[in-house]
């Protein structure tokens, strides 16, 4: 039976932190694709107990980004892959923090350095749950893969801006994702 939880308490950190997969799905009000992206990498932080954040690397599409600028809503998922079954969600209001943008500065000082990110999306959680988890399989963590810091280093600077304009200027459904202003200043 699954239980909700007022904070992320010091127990659920060092769970979080314990597991190399996270899960991100957001929606648009009125559209078609409802979006659920795969997140890795060393790059979500605790910031309090309500209060999370990740790096959004540079990709093919920018849904997450504009469904954030329309409605705000997020749910993070993480699964225990290896140890005991176990589910966890954070339900929240999320927003996406762009180089250039208040803010940045502060946010980006909790996470490694990478190449290629795009957005850092900052999450005030408004409900935590956990669930069993006993229909998820055991499986062993090899390794992270290289490709995407190959293929960001494959790039220049001004690549990558190429890229995002070229891919992340509008979701699925249209909504605006980066600005192209914003893109253009780095």
């Amino acid at each position: 039976m699954g239980r909700s939880y007022d904070a992320i308490d010091a127990r659920w950190r060092q769970w979080i932190s314990e597991q190399h997969l996270f899960f991100v799905a957001t929606a648009p009000k009125d559209g078609e694709f409802v979006n659920c992206s795969p997140k890795g990498l060393e790059s979500l932080r605790v910031l309090g107990d309500r209060e999370v954040a990740y790096i959004d690397f540079v990709g093919s599409g920018v849904e997450t980004i504009a469904h954030l600028r329309e409605n705000g809503r997020i749910t993070l998922m993480f699964c225990a892959f290896e140890g005991p079954p176990k589910i966890f969600r954070l339900y929240g209001r999320g927003e996406a923090c762009v180089p250039g943008d208040e803010g940045w500065d502060a946010l980006a000082a909790h996470f490694p350095e990478y190449a290629s990110v795009r957005s850092i999306v900052r999450v005030a959680v408004e409900r935590i749950a956990d669930s069993c988890g006993y229909g998820v399989p055991l499986m062993e963590y090899r390794g992270e893969r290289p490709q995407l810091a190959d293929w960001a280093a494959s790039k220049t600077p001004e690549g990558l801006v190429d890229y995002q304009l070229e891919n992340n200027l509008e979701s699925l459904d249209g909504l605006p994702g980066l600005r192209e202003e914003q893109l253009r200043s780095r």
